[in-house]
């Protein structure tokens, strides 16, 4: 465990999980998790790091591997992610999240692949701080110029995932310094980070205005999605048994339920 200056521009309520994940593609249902990166922050400013390296248990794309320097023979004898999700659920417990594109790759990512083994990682009452959107909302830069805008540091070993998940805190220390006019709540931050009204995670339903959730893909995008299935009800099984992400079917899940129990 590293002791870290306390973050004095920052009040947590609760620990924040800042993380990274190496993959063996970026779609989320077909692509699986091969590195995990996990930087726990303490409310006393304190730190402590994990990482593991994790059986995909399917081929690394060789043009993958190009990127994040790891191939089929580094992960053959790793744990499964179905073997490591209770030790990373209580790691994570009931922390905020935080990470570099998180709200858009990571998070759902990670949300897909505890779904897959049995498990749950419930994102509702967290509180996820994108380092990116902030970054590009105050400095538009990739993360490569972000270190070195906000750190004066060259980014060493890019692509892996530790290396990616120190670099993305420091610079979210740099941010709490540089901006005052930065929110100081992990809760705040949240709303801060956000470019969307996601109603999931993967940004196949949204929220209008008058937040009810509005199908955001195909022939049906921008209806309500329950005008969507009183009009047309074999589209909740469409999507059900289709390959959508596990959190897109149980948003869809929670709104039927919602309809039938107000006998919409």
């Amino acid at each position: 465990m590293q002791k870290k200056p306390y973050m004095s521009k920052l009040k947590p309520l609760k620990p924040i999980i800042f993380f990274d994940l190496e993959t063996t593609g970026v779609h989320v249902v077909r692509d699986r998790i091969v590195e995990i990166s996990l930087l726990k922050v303490a409310i006393d400013g304190s730190t402590t790091i994990y990482t593991y390296r994790v059986n995909p248990e399917m081929p690394i794309p060789e043009t993958t591997s190009l990127i994040h320097g790891i191939y089929d023979a580094d992960v053959a004898n790793s744990p499964t992610f179905a073997a490591l999700a209770k030790e990373l659920l209580e790691i994570i417990g009931d922390s905020d999240l935080a990470g570099y594109n998180s709200n858009r790759f990571d998070i759902p990512m990670l949300v897909e692949s505890f779904y897959r083994t049995g498990f749950q990682l419930d994102i509702k009452g967290r509180n996820c701080i994108d380092v990116m959107n902030i970054f590009h909302k105050l400095e538009p830069r990739n993360l490569a110029a972000a270190y070195k805008f906000y750190c004066n540091k060259e980014l060493v070993n890019a692509h892996s995932a530790e290396a990616d998940t120190v670099a993305t805190y420091e610079i979210f220390l740099s941010q709490l310094e540089k901006y005052d006019e930065l929110p100081k709540t992990a809760n705040e931050l949240h709303t801060f980070s956000k470019t969307d009204k996601n109603a999931d995670l993967s940004g196949y339903l949204v929220y209008n205005e008058k937040d009810e959730v509005v199908v955001n893909f195909g022939k049906h995008k921008g209806k309500i999605l329950k005008d969507v299935l009183i009009k047309e009800p074999s589209y909740y099984n469409w999507v059900i048994d289709a390959e959508f992400p596990f959190h897109t079917k149980k948003v869809m899940m929670n709104v039927r339920i919602e309809m039938m129990s107000n006998k919409v």
